[in-house]
């Protein structure tokens, strides 16, 4: 492809994964997207009366992103139900030849992609991908847990627990060992005075 330079590019369009209603919203995240600012009017929305349903959606290196929008509103709004479809959307290449006598080339490329339907109005639990209110991927799971945890020690105003049994221990084994340091020198200086008052013996008997 050294002859040739990517040109126009156009994504296929596709019918909607999800059939909203009027006043729904569709929040469509890209690689680039900043979590915060997306979240913030997603949540005035999703608060609204006429807003009964939301979708997030999102492809490639952004589908990521698009989970973590999902996770953070169920999080944040209690009692939402949710429907996850995968699927991979068709993005079209034209390159350019650099040099004359070369074809326009064309390439296809399916990208993976993946809508999150959160609804404040139950959904068909039968339906492939669904998800009741107050569920997580396992992955969720953990972020929760370990948010419940710093929040509960910020509410309590604790210091993180020290085992105080090992740090005795510890601090029990570093003076043994400085005990048996100081015994050691002791042993080899009265030994060498010893020996040098051997040598001196035998001098004077000489």
């Amino acid at each position: 492809m050294e002859n040739y330079e990517i040109g126009e590019v156009k994504v296929v369009e596709e019918p909607g994964v999800f059939s909203l209603g009027k006043n729904d919203v569709t929040m469509r995240v890209s690689p680039g997207t900043k979590i915060r600012n997306v979240m913030g009017f997603a949540m005035k929305k999703i608060k609204e009366p006429d807003v009964k349903q939301l979708c997030w959606a999102g492809s490639g290196k952004a589908i990521t992103k698009t989970v973590s929008c999902a996770e953070i509103m169920k999080r944040k709004v209690k009692g939402l139900h949710q429907i996850t479809r995968i699927r991979y959307r068709r993005i079209e290449e034209y390159w350019e030849p650099k040099v004359e006598g070369l074809d326009r080339l064309k390439v296809n490329r399916d990208v993976p992609a993946i809508s999150i339907l959160l609804s404040k109005e139950p959904l068909n639990t039968n339906e492939l991908g669904y998800q009741a209110p107050g569920s997580f991927d396992e992955f969720w799971k953990d972020v929760v847990t370990k948010d419940r945890l710093q929040a509960d020690r910020k509410r309590k105003g604790s210091r993180p627990e020290v085992d105080t049994k090992v740090s005795q221990g510890q601090g029990q084994n570093n003076r043994n060992k400085g005990q048996q340091k100081k015994q050691n020198v002791g042993k080899a200086v009265s030994e060498k005075k010893t020996e040098k008052g051997k040598k001196e013996q035998m001098e004077l008997r000489t």
